[in-house]
């Protein structure tokens, strides 16, 4: 997945940075940091460069605060990042039928929102 992404010019860090962003226009780097399971120096860092790339912008917010938008070019990556995504994962899952995906993905989600997280690895 990772070096599909890099051929349309990002990385799944990037990516998943984006997505986070567009999912949560405005929030500080602390909330962008939880939610791309990285440490706020990290992410600090990840966002840094995607400035410099001219993906999202950071604006300020109350008091100290650092909000992060993306720009129009941080909109078009995080599309084309989706079409790599969803192409990975069309391939990924060819064996089974339309509805067995749909199944699966259904039922993952009730995992994730339902769920009790695991308290161990492996269980």
């Amino acid at each position: 997945m990772d070096s599909r992404l890099r051929e349309a010019g990002t990385s799944l860090p990037q990516w998943d940075a984006l997505r986070a962003i567009s999912r949560r226009p405005n929030s500080s780097a602390h909330a962008l940091a939880e939610m791309t399971f990285q440490t706020d120096q990290s992410f600090g860092a990840l966002a840094g460069r995607l400035v410099g790339r001219g993906l999202i912008e950071r604006v300020a917010g109350p008091g100290r605060a650092i909000r992060h938008r993306l720009t129009a070019k941080g909109e078009a990556t995080l599309r084309t990042g989706y079409e790599v995504i969803d192409g990975v994962f069309e391939s990924s899952f060819a064996p089974l039928t339309r509805r067995q995906r749909e199944e699966l993905y259904s039922l993952i989600g009730r995992v994730l929102t339902e769920g009790d997280p695991p308290q161990q690895v492996g269980l």
